[in-house]
């Protein structure tokens, strides 16, 4: 009871303290609105003394006839008054704060969301990757430019620093079925590669697509189909595909790239159907691996951010056979595909400063890839056969050239990031499990198999060190025996890749 009358006295205390400062204000209705207030909180401390005095002579009364009794009245009480919402009251200031702080906090998260974060219309994913590095040749590269642009020349350079893959993407929603999984998404992509002799490395559009999902995709163990209409890079072999981060060599392989290869990693503008059917599924694992996966489209054939030359119409097509197996079995991420591209491409007849068409002719690649990754070990191995048309102008003829190539490659993991178990451990802050990937991998392209010296091999060895989520470090070896230009040379390059 001594415990109630203190909280009583220290209550009136504060409402004369209240009263005492309201006086000093100038306001006169602000002054008004005090005392009303101050007028309803002393009637409803008036009201809780008597209920306090009349809990106490209640209490005197059970105690005189029972304790027992009185035990279990005091908790019946108890009981009664915290049930009861009309004991349970806040005075009119106390309220008015509560409002003031929960406007403050709303403004505080509207001035975070406006000021601290990029907004978009509609749900939006940044991502980019990085690629700083370093090399040295122990053969010295030489080149004399064509014509009056010195700025292409090259003089018995050894070493250079260079920045690899530059690239920014954004990736997004534009539709969104809530039902079957129908989504219509987005891919814009902006990216720069070095230039020997030139700083024209402005970033260029890489990719700018649109995909829906014609079937539903909210189950995992139903087939996939979607339709990509845009630029974008093309379904053949494993290579062409591949994302950087999952690259384990620093340099592309020969065929896909432009100049000796065929050229298939550039990005073509088209549509092309893309899907799955039998899928495994492992849900312990999140894990989903298609038995048939295939992609075919039509695509102009010329290359990146061009309109097309001619009124042919590439085809592109792959399909691929990942044989069903558990996630725990060894024969998992074991698959064979097939790749196929065929078109047409303009012939020019070069005359000294004129030129003049010379009909078209065909192009032709076929593939045929190897996968199997199956922690620790893996292996890739990808082949390529490839048919031209060029013009010969000494005899006035079409020439058809065959050419083909060999990639392989064999590597072996070792650490805790390619257990899966290890990645899925709840870590403060940016912790990641370390690990390792050392490889060899053999690739080769013969441009011309009707003649000699038309081949170049390439040998590398390396290690990549993974030490964050979306870091690594790259290390390689390369032994290069180039037949064309009649040069053998050792290669040593170091890289540093991120991504965000």
């Amino acid at each position: 009871m001594k415990q109630n009358f203190k909280y009583v006295f220290a209550t009136v205390s504060l409402l004369s303290a209240s009263i005492s400062l309201s006086h000093a204000d100038t306001d006169v209705n602000q002054l008004q609105q005090q005392i009303s207030a101050l007028e309803q909180s002393l009637k409803l401390v008036k009201g809780e003394l008597s209920r306090l005095k009349a809990q106490q002579s209640s209490h005197e009364i059970d105690t005189s006839s029972n304790d027992t009794a009185s035990v279990q009245d005091q908790d019946l009480n108890a009981e009664s008054n915290e049930n009861n919402p009309d004991e349970s009251y806040v005075t009119q200031a106390e309220f008015q704060g509560m409002q003031s702080d929960l406007e403050n906090y709303k403004y505080q998260v509207q001035r975070e969301r406006d000021t601290k974060t990029a907004l978009s219309t509609r749900q939006l994913l940044i991502n980019g990757v990085v690629q700083a590095k370093a090399s040295y040749i122990d053969e010295a590269q030489r080149s004399i430019p064509n014509g009056t642009n010195t700025n292409t020349a090259v003089n018995d350079r050894h070493s250079s620093f260079d920045l690899g893959a530059v690239q920014i993407g954004f990736n997004g929603n534009l539709y969104k079925d809530y039902d079957q999984g129908r989504n219509l998404d987005f891919n814009l992509r902006f990216g720069t590669s070095p230039q020997s002799g030139t700083n024209n490395s402005y970033l260029n559009l890489l990719d700018a697509q649109l995909i829906y999902n014609v079937l539903p995709t909210l189950s995992l163990d139903k087939g996939r189909l979607s339709v990509t209409l845009g630029q974008q890079l093309l379904p053949f072999g494993q290579e062409v595909q591949a994302t950087e981060d999952l690259k384990p060599t620093i340099n592309n392989a020969l065929f896909s790239l432009p100049g000796y290869g065929y050229g298939l990693a550039l990005r073509e503008v088209g549509l092309i159907v893309r899907g799955d059917a039998f899928p495994t599924v492992d849900y312990g694992y999140n894990y989903r691996s298609p038995m048939l996966s295939y992609a075919f489209g039509l695509v102009n054939g010329n290359g990146a951010n061009k309109s097309d030359d001619n009124d042919d119409k590439n085809f592109i097509g792959r399909v691929r056979y990942t044989l069903p197996a558990e996630y725990n079995s060894w024969l998992r991420e074991l698959s064979f595909g097939l790749s196929w591209y065929q078109g047409k491409s303009n012939l020019f007849d070069l005359n000294g400063a004129q030129a003049s068409f010379a009909g078209k002719g065909d192009v032709l690649r076929k593939g045929f890839d190897i996968y199997y990754n199956h922690h620790p070990f893996g292996v890739t191995y990808e082949y390529v056969q490839g048919e031209d048309d060029t013009f010969v102008q000494a005899t006035d003829t079409v020439y058809n050239r065959k050419s083909e190539s060999h990639t392989g490659t064999l590597f072996w993991n070792f650490g805790e990031q390619f257990v899966k178990g290890f990645r899925n451990q709840g870590r403060y802050d940016d912790w990641w499990p370390k690990s390792y990937q050392s490889f060899y991998r053999y690739d080769s392209i013969d441009r011309d198999t009707s003649k000699d010296n038309q081949k170049i091999d390439i040998h590398s060895l390396g290690l990549n060190a993974f030490f964050a989520e979306t870091t690594k470090f790259q290390l390689n070896f390369n032994h290069v025996n180039n037949e064309i230009i009649h040069q053998k040379y050792n290669e040593l390059v170091a890289q540093f890749q991120y991504g965000f």
